[in-house]
């Protein structure tokens, strides 16, 4: 029997950049706490996380510039737009996360911000190791000639 489409899950913002910087060793999903003019303006997808990253600061993930940007009807009572937002994640998960950043040349970047099954707004953030730019060349030798390779056997198969 064929699932029916989800119709809440919608990409809000996506670190396309993060992929070609870092070498993504691992990646966990997290709930953010925002205000409501916040998620308003998620709604109309007005958000960037591509300058952003996450960081454990005082036994708290906090995701550290992230652009959402202000809703129009909510003026007076608005957000700040790019202001620390706390992300939550269990005690387990943050003594992990906390123990791969003490890791030489080791981050949290944001990958994507989206709505999830329920609604509710989500970040996947990715354990990254920074790439120098011998291996940016190699990875993006490697995916040239994956492409290379799957046009050659499409022509012969």
């Amino acid at each position: 029997m064929a699932q029916k489409p989800d119709s809440n899950y919608k990409v809000i913002a996506e670190n396309r950049r993060a992929r070609h910087d870092y070498a993504i060793e691992d990646d966990l999903e997290c709930g953010i706490i925002l205000t409501g003019s916040e998620v308003k303006s998620l709604r109309e997808a007005r958000a960037n996380i591509a300058e952003s990253y996450a960081s454990v600061e005082d036994a708290e993930l906090w995701l550290i510039n992230s652009y959402i940007a202000p809703y129009a009807p909510a003026r007076t009572w608005g957000h700040e737009e790019r202001r620390k937002r706390k992300l939550l994640v269990n005690r387990r998960e943050l003594a992990r996360l906390w123990s791969a950043t003490q890791r030489e040349g080791m981050t949290l970047v944001p990958l994507v911000m989206y709505f999830n099954h329920r609604g509710l707004v989500k970040l996947k953030i990715g354990i990254a190791k920074g790439k120098k730019k011998a291996d940016k060349r190699a990875t993006e030798a490697k995916r040239d000639w994956d492409k290379q390779k799957r046009r050659l056997l499409k022509e012969r198969g």
